[in-house]
């Protein structure tokens, strides 16, 4: 039994000493909304500032002048693919949205990190 827990203890051992990355590991750059007559703009760049490599989803949030949202969408940049460490991928999830004349700000956030 004690060989069964010995066993147990030094196979998570790697595990339990593995640390998350959480949303506040990653960073949105350069996001640069446009609307560009009837079709959105919604470039960036998702930068990964975890120790390890995870990827992230994120969310875009589009207002109008009054500040409610009125359009929300998640999506992850890099796929089922995790982002090294300090590396960055680029992303324009325009064509998720409509393009609406009420579209006053655009706000992206982090939401969610994984690894694949």
């Amino acid at each position: 039994m004690k060989a069964l827990v010995a066993a147990a203890v030094l196979l998570l051992a790697p595990i339990a000493s593995y640390a998350a990355c959480a949303p506040t590991d990653f960073a949105i750059q350069d996001f640069k909304p446009a609307v560009q007559s009837a079709r959105m703009n919604l470039p960036g760049e998702l930068v990964n500032h975890c120790a390890s490599a995870s990827a992230a989803q994120i969310r875009i949030d589009i207002k109008d002048a009054s500040g409610k949202v009125i359009q929300s969408k998640q999506a992850w940049p890099a796929g089922t693919s995790n982002i090294a460490p300090g590396d960055k991928v680029t992303f324009n999830l325009g064509r998720m949205f409509r393009a609406t004349p009420d579209a006053s700000s655009f706000t992206a956030s982090v939401v969610d990190v994984r690894s694949w």
